[in-house]
């Protein structure tokens, strides 16, 4: 090459693609000679000016002219086959004299292998630049569907990949798609939606890329639809039943010498390499043509791909309904079920402001039960287009399984009736009751949802029995006037002993058992299609007379499910107990009710308890009059409206009209019970004021006096504040519960100190406890008054009472109206009590303690005596001395004026403070006695056994000893019983003459 050729080699290789224009490429390639280092240069530049790389082809085209006719030339070759011969065509082995010539000329081998390069250049230039243009009309199109559609919400920056493009603009760089592969290119534009230049691409260069074709369009996006790429989608030749293979339409019919293959096979025998494209990867070829049943596999792949990657069920349809449409077999039913899951999605859920619940899948689909889908078509519908949904989406579904039926060779005509049954028992009431109205009767049968008759009395009452809904009895009182009414008359065949055994039976149908908690639409369904029309026309009259109950329930906020009328029509528990819930539930609620109010709940219940004139029985058949009215009245009085109670009692236009027994009866019950729920014993308020003014509505009886004395009792207990435990007050229920009432007046004395001084209330109060005119009662209470004043040292108000004691048991003796053992058991008390409080030594009065001793003496029995006698004795000889005492203190004051001592009444207890009473008790001794051991220990007993059974257990002020350190006792000056020296003996009797008399009246310790 000479020195100037070299410079514009230099100048050629230094001009940058920005810098190079036509001059340029004119002027600089012109000035080189050498055909190769030009075609070469050309071969070797890619840029994306699509004029200036038209002139560089050309200017490499016209260079490498020269080397192909040098080659043609100066071979003989036969014209005739080559320009026959076809690219792609292959051949067993190359031409000997080509082979020879490019090894003896390789640069015009190369110049021929560079020009059969830049003439593949040059088609896929012109491809481009038509690519180009159809990337602009199909910009051309989307902008023209924008402004039709007139959205206000499109926005520049959300248009898609077509729409930002500019007129013209190419769909990707030019020198990427000369420098890549066509199956790479393609790929490239399917994944990106430019659909025209991938149709163009196609076009041009079918040979190269229809075995590559099903891996192009599975490049293609899922959601793109079918339209859009109808050109490139498969097609079936019906005459071949194989795919159809579409004609291309090349740049070039005939190609070039240089592209002929047996030349392409001589450069490479030469050892002349062609530059090929980088292939490909992970591409499966097709070379044959698919057969039909492939195709339709690929298209039904294709849709189960489009609804599991983006749910696009309309997508998927179209896909399918091209393929039809194209001769592609077996997709039929495939069809039919995207159209049925398209309505689905589009038509069932398009109320939904968030879309559908979820990305619906063939496969999904194709594995529900057809209930199911039935479901899911009608989940978003609403009592107002229920009907509509169910003949636009369910019938056609209906419809097409029936067809299907048909055409498997199996039909079933019954097939749509009964899954439309299923869901109906599995329906909201509010959807059944919508579904009914469009059933009706005297609606044309071709408009009824349910056309057979008994068919829909069959489904109310399975729905309406097998419901657990409480507060929906207008949507059941619909359902029901929306059934046939058949009149027939009543007929010897159908007894009135089988209508019961159907009632009785449905009855116990409906009732939970271990196997079946809860009877469900569908059970009950199958208890009622075997009913004849006699007996569904006598269902329907029980189900009259149950809603009719069941709105009463309901309007008294007792609701029950409509199967409890069925469960409890010979259950009398049952029905009292919804009775008793009806009568007390209208004051439960704690709001002002009026007298009409209860008037009605009055009317109410007596019409659930009368028989109809069709001879069914109410809600409360089983219950009579007088019973409801008990009920109704208890209830009443319950709400503590005692007044009302009066005025309709004592009212002669009010249907509560009740003998006095029974009133008072009623009245006792609700005493009792406001008084068991009473939280204060106090009579002047709360449910305690409730109780005892209950008992002022009957005439008053001999119960009802004794019924408000107990409720004064308990109040007058209220009042002296006794309690059960520390600060906790002694309820009305606790005494209630209490058998032995006189108790309670034991733990009034011992829990207030001064409640002794009060004899006549705590007498009264005895009364009132039930033991009025019992005069042993009024014995004990008396012992236990004299015992309390005993503790605190009231010596005189106890002398007084225990006379009162002794009289009123001196009667008993004179009268032969009390029996023995009840008269032995009041003398007992008074005795006992006598001795106690004649043996005290701290009381003062010799002469009274001498008179109770001796009453003591009248009571006790004989075995008592000598015990009492040597107390007698012995009080007798200790009052001798302080006589003698007295006479000798009075005489020492008349002779020393001065003296102001004053001896104490006893020479061995010097202290000024009196003696305890358990101390002086250790001085108790009786004289010799004739009675023995035995006797002595009798009356060791009799003490022991007073001691273990006395109620109280406060102690006393100044004669308690701990109990095993009480002092020593003195031997008795005359020797005394043996048994009461000891000290056990001792002990004893100090603890029983402490803790009084209560074991006498059966008190509780």
């Amino acid at each position: 090459m000479d020195p100037d050729g070299e410079d514009f080699c230099q100048k050629w290789t230094d001009i940058s693609d920005e810098e190079l224009n036509a001059a340029a490429i004119r002027d600089t390639l012109s000035a080189i000679k050498d055909d190769l280092w030009v075609a070469a240069a050309v071969a070797d530049r890619f840029i994306n000016d699509v004029e200036l790389f038209r002139s560089m082809l050309e200017t490499g085209l016209k260079r490498t002219e020269g080397a192909a006719e040098r080659v043609q030339n100066s071979l003989v070759l036969q014209d005739t086959e080559d320009a026959s011969a076809a690219p792609g065509q292959s051949s067993s082995s190359a031409d000997d004299d080509v082979v020879s010539y490019f090894r003896e000329e390789p640069s015009d081998a190369r110049l021929c292998l560079i020009r059969s390069s830049l003439l593949d250049r040059k088609d896929r230039l012109d491809t481009f630049v038509e690519m180009c243009e159809a990337s602009a009309t199909s910009l051309d199109e989307v902008v023209s569907d924008v402004e039709w559609e007139d959205d206000p919400w499109v926005d520049a920056t959300d248009a898609g990949p077509e729409q930002r493009q500019t007129v013209g603009s190419p769909p990707l760089p030019l020198s990427n798609f000369l420098a890549s592969s066509l199956v790479d290119s393609a790929c490239m534009l399917a994944s990106q939606e430019a659909f025209g230049p991938l149709q163009v691409l196609f076009r041009r260069h079918l040979s190269s890329l229809w075995p590559f074709r099903f891996h192009i369009l599975s490049y293609t996006p899922h959601h793109a639809l079918p339209s859009s790429i109808q050109e490139l989608l498969p097609k079936v030749d019906l005459s071949c039943d194989m795919e159809q293979q579409p004609s291309g339409e090349p740049w070039r019919a005939e190609p070039d010498w240089c592209e002929l293959l047996r030349v392409q096979t001589a450069l490479t025998a030469a050892g002349i390499f062609s530059r090929t494209y980088p292939p490909p990867l992970l591409v499966d070829e097709s070379l044959e043509p698919m057969s039909s049943q492939g195709l339709a596999s690929w298209y039904r792949q294709r849709a189960h791909d489009v609804l599991s990657t983006t749910g696009m069920v309309d997508v998927a349809l179209l896909t399918v309904q091209h393929a039809i449409s194209q001769g592609v077999p077996t997709l039929d039913e495939l069809g039919e079920e995207l159209i049925l899951l398209s309505r689905l999605v589009y038509d069932a859920q398009a109320t939904i402001e968030d879309g559908p619940d979820e990305d619906w899948t063939l496969d999904q689909w194709e594995n529900m039960d057809s209930l199911d889908i039935i479901r899911s078509m009608l989940s978003h519908s609403s009592p107002e287009t229920l009907v509509s949904d169910i003949r636009k989406l369910v019938i056609p579904y209906l419809f097409v399984l029936e067809a299907r039926a048909e055409r498997a060779g199996k039909p079933d005509p019954s097939l749509p009736s009964r899954l439309l049954s299923e869901y109906v028992l599995n329906s909201s009431l509010a959807m059944v009751a919508r579904i009914f109205e469009e059933s009706k009767p005297t609606l044309p049968p071709a408009q009824r949802l349910i056309s057979d008759d008994e068919d829909m009395a069959r489904f109310a009452l399975a729905c309406l029995y097998g419901s657990d809904s409480l507060d929906e009895w207008h949507l059941m009182s619909q359902i029901f006037e929306c059934l046939p009414a058949w009149n027939i008359a009543p007929s010897d065949d159908d007894p009135e002993d089988a209508v019961e055994m159907t009632i009785t039976s449905l009855g116990a149908f409906v009732t939970p058992t271990t196997a079946r908690p809860r009877c469900l639409p569908s059970d009950l369904l199958l208890f009622f299609r075997p009913l004849p029309l006699a007996a569904l026309s006598h269902a329907l009259d029980i189900l009259d007379v149950h809603l009719e109950s069941g709105e009463i329930f309901s309007r008294w906020d007792v609701p029950a499910p409509l199967r409890w009328f069925l469960q409890s029509i010979n259950d009398k528990s049952a029905q009292r107990t919804r009775a008793v819930r009806m009568a007390r539930r209208l004051g439960a609620n704690r709001q002002v009710h009026t007298q009409e109010d209860w008037e009605w709940l009055l009317e109410d219940m007596l019409k659930l308890a009368r028989t109809g004139d069709n001879g069914l029985r109410g809600a409360f058949g089983l219950l009579s009059q007088v019973e409801i009215l008990s009920i109704f009245l208890s209830g009443l009085l319950s709400t503590g409206q005692l007044d009302m109670a009066k005025t309709l009692l004592r009212s002669r236009k009010s249907a509560l009209s009740l003998n006095d027994h029974i009133v008072e009866e009623m009245c006792m019950i609700a005493s009792r019970e406001f008084y068991d729920n009473a939280s204060s014993g106090n009579y002047n308020f709360g449910d305690m004021k409730l109780a005892y003014d209950c008992l002022s509505i009957p005439p008053p009886s001999e119960a009802i006096v004794r019924e408000q004395e107990f409720i004064e009792a308990t109040s007058r207990i209220a009042s002296f504040n006794v309690e059960t435990r520390p600060g906790v007050p002694l309820s009305p229920i606790e005494i209630r519960l209490t058998k032995d009432r006189m108790s309670l007046v034991s733990r009034v004395l011992s829990s207030n100190s001064d409640a002794y001084k009060y004899k006549e209330v705590i007498l009264e109060l005895v009364d009132k406890f039930g033991f009025r005119g019992d005069a042993v009662a009024r014995v004990k209470a008396l012992a236990m008054i004299t015992d309390t004043a005993l503790q605190v040292e009231d010596f005189a108000y106890a002398f007084k009472t225990s006379e009162a004691m002794v009289e009123i048991v001196s009667q008993l003796c004179q009268s032969s109206e009390l029996p023995s053992a009840r008269l032995q058991e009041a003398k007992e008390v008074c005795w006992v009590s006598c001795f106690q409080l004649g043996r005290q030594i701290e009381f003062p009065d010799a002469t009274k303690k001498l008179r109770l001793l001796g009453h003591s003496l009248e009571f006790c029995p004989p075995d008592r005596l000598p015990e009492i006698l040597a107390a007698w004795r012995r009080l007798e000889k200790d009052d001798i001395e302080q006589q003698i005492e007295r006479r000798e203190d009075n005489s020492t004051r008349r002779n020393s004026a001065v003296s102001v001592t004053t001896r104490g009444s006893r020479a061995r207890q010097p202290s000024t403070l009196p003696p305890s009473l358990a101390s002086r008790l250790q001085n108790i001794h009786l004289p010799k006695s004739p009675l023995g051991i035995a006797e002595g220990a009798a009356i060791a007993d009799t003490f022991s056994r007073v001691a273990s059974k006395l109620p109280f257990a406060k102690s006393r002020p100044h004669s308690a000893w701990p109990e095993g350190k009480a002092p020593e006792q003195p031997q008795s000056e005359d020797g005394g019983w043996p048994s009461l020296d000891r000290e056990e003996v001792s002990a004893q009797a100090s603890r029983a003459l402490q803790r009084g008399i209560g074991w006498l009246i059966g008190a509780d310790e």
